[in-house]
């Protein structure tokens, strides 16, 4: 399981719980403090499901779902409220708004564990599936294993990670950022230099003889994965 979660809380003790918990169960997890913060990383970063506290200080979680169902590519975000109000009225209002699911604190952490795998198998079923396919090119997430036209190829760890990220948004230009982001993790620093040379050795383990490319390079944006020409 590789699908990003964005968490927005601002209890700092929570959000290591959540964090912690997520991780473990195999997702990738960026965590924010504040709903103006949330705002870009939903644009910079594309999670594929967010975990939204209702009480956040400035941009309140109720404002900064209505934003997201308001804006044409953010309707489809799924949101699953997390917050300390339990009483029925605020989970109507919280559901009316836009959130698809509500959990209320104090919570078990596996259950919105379960909870968040429930809402991706409806929303992104691709996101939990083991096996993700792009033209002549299989990635295999729970063997660990990468095969092109019945090749099976040997990456490393970072070169996985990569292959997969673009895999799963094949078609779309990624930027250095982007791929920073979702391959090594907003908390880690990297230089943008350290794309372009795993990407090369990713190249260099995808293409044998004649074969084709995947990985093309846009000038001044990025990369994109494409099954075609």
């Amino acid at each position: 399981m590789t699908a990003k979660i964005l968490v927005v809380e601002d209890d700092g003790s929570i959000n290591m719980l959540v964090r912690y918990n997520l991780e473990a169960a195999g997702f990738v997890v960026d965590v924010v403090e504040t709903g103006e913060d949330a705002e870009i990383a939903v644009r910079e970063t594309q999670p594929d499901l967010m975990v939204l506290d209702w009480m956040l200080p400035g941009l309140s979680g109720i404002e900064l779902c209505r934003r997201l169902r308001a804006g044409r590519q953010t309707r489809g975000l799924p949101i699953l409220m997390l917050t300390a109000r339990g009483e029925e009225g605020d989970r109507i209002r919280g559901l009316t708004t836009g959130a698809d699911d509500y959990v209320t604190k104090p919570f078990s952490p596996a259950e919105l564990t379960a909870r968040i795998k429930a809402l991706l198998r409806r929303s992104s079923p691709d996101r939990l599936a083991d096996k993700i396919t792009v033209g002549d090119i299989e990635l295999d997430r729970e063997a660990h294993r990468v095969v092109r036209s019945g090749r099976e190829l040997r990456l490393g760890p970072t070169e996985f990670r990569l292959l997969e990220f673009f895999m799963r948004s094949p078609g779309r230009v990624l930027s250095r950022n982007q791929l920073l982001d979702g391959v090594w993790g907003r908390d880690v620093y990297v230089d943008e230099r350290t794309v372009d040379v795993h990407i090369g050795r990713l190249r260099r383990s995808l293409i044998r003889g004649r074969e084709r490319d995947p990985i093309r390079t846009v000038r001044g944006a990025g990369y994109v994965f494409s099954e075609r020409e």
